[in-house]
């Protein structure tokens, strides 16, 4: 049996932009034939990533540039500069049976995610063997001087930001690793369309005679209430980190709270749009992961007042409890939700909890008394 940690947030959003197009626009997507803004999973899942990273003092990077690093790692030990950036090509030249290619900057031709301690690591081969690296410098093809059982061993390295959000690499096959967490798009519940704003910068420096800006130009953003999801399944993580229950018990935590309190920083400085979820909402399921996004493919309309929140979570709940009835309430061993108003009464979410932190906390006892079940059971029919 599979485990799932489900994870869904309403989440207001004032005067922002995200994540732009590529014309600098508030992405859309249009949904129940209705506009609405949009943020990537990219773009939120990168900011979830460093927050995991930093809680759990595993930095990892998803970069190009492990040959550059590698040759600048050399230099500040003292080496040559031409022959520090043979010996960062020589760590891609060396990688795998056949290598993973570079472009003329000294960047692999494929970004790679690995441990940021591995740099160090590599210098270290690297440094190992120098006396091949001077010899062969300056030749055509000077093949593989670096062991690639070694630094194939050093790419593939993980940490547990890693084993819970994936690695492909075509060239290391045995480098992939599937990720656990899955984040999806969030889009705005209510029909919405990004909005200009023409600015202005004032020079402060000019005469008191001069009139005018010393800039002006316009900007696009957008505003509006977010349907957030994500989900982890909890077994292939506590297979990726092999069976560690106290490690996947931090992982799952941090990705849990981060999933619930980040948000992209793009923009920030001039919109600082920084709100919080509220309401979330926290399932543990079995064999399948459930979105509750449909609950938004009709618009959701303003309420008198004019706001989006409260309907969001109205029909939210609502949906939440028709699912609940077609499901039987069945294959799901913990719901619960923690909402802004203490007093509003949501009986399609499960429990109510005081805070994000007493949720998250029952609903990852939850998952992993689920798993070490599930675990169990498998014995016993062995």
């Amino acid at each position: 049996m599979t485990l799932y940690l489900d994870l869904s947030a309403l989440q207001s959003v004032p005067a922002a932009n995200l994540n732009r197009d590529d014309l600098g626009s508030p992405k859309q997507v249009r949904y129940g034939n209705a506009l609405r803004i949009r943020v990537s999973s990219q773009s939120w899942k990168r900011v979830i990533r460093h927050g995991v990273e930093q809680d759990l003092g595993e930095k990892a990077a998803r970069t190009r540039m492990v040959p550059v690093k590698v040759r600048q790692a050399l230099e500040r030990a003292g080496w040559p500069p031409e022959l520090a950036a043979f010996a960062g090509a020589q760590v891609a030249a060396s990688a795998g049976k056949k290598g993973i290619g570079t472009e003329k900057a000294g960047h692999t031709s494929v970004l790679l995610f690995l441990p940021e301690a591995a740099i160090d690591e590599l210098a270290t081969v690297c440094t190992e063997h120098r006396e091949a690296l001077e010899k062969a410098h300056g030749k055509k093809n000077p093949g593989q001087l670096l062991p690639p059982s070694v630094v194939e061993a050093i790419l593939k390295r993980r940490t547990a930001s890693i084993s819970l959000l994936g690695r492909m690499l075509a060239e290391l096959p045995d480098a992939n690793v599937d990720g656990a967490a899955q984040v999806a798009h969030a889009f705005t519940t209510h029909a919405a369309e990004p909005q200009r704003d023409y600015f202005t910068a004032v020079d402060d420096w000019l005469g008191e005679a001069e009139t005018g800006s010393g800039h002006l130009d316009t900007a696009e953003f957008s505003a509006g209430v977010f349907y957030r999801y994500g989900t982890v399944n909890v077994t292939d993580l506590l297979k990726n980190l092999e069976g560690d229950t106290k490690a996947a018990r931090t992982v799952l935590a941090s990705f849990a709270e981060h999933f619930l309190l980040s948000l992209p920083q793009a923009k920030k400085n001039s919109t600082a749009p920084h709100t919080l979820p509220d309401l979330a909402y926290l399932a543990v399921r079995e064999h399948r992961p459930l979105s509750l996004a449909a609950a938004f493919e009709t618009p959701v309309a303003a309420d008198r007042q004019g706001g989006f929140s409260k309907p969001s979570r109205t029909a939210l709940d609502g949906y939440a409890r028709n699912i609940n009835r077609l499901t039987g309430d069945r294959h799901r061993p913990f719901h619960g939700h923690t909402v802004i108003d203490p007093e509003e009464r949501l009986s399609g979410l499960g429990a109510a909890h005081d805070s994000y932190h007493q949720l998250v906390e029952a609903a990852v006892d939850a998952a992993l008394r689920s798993a070490d079940s599930t675990t169990a059971d498998t014995g016993e029919q062995q």
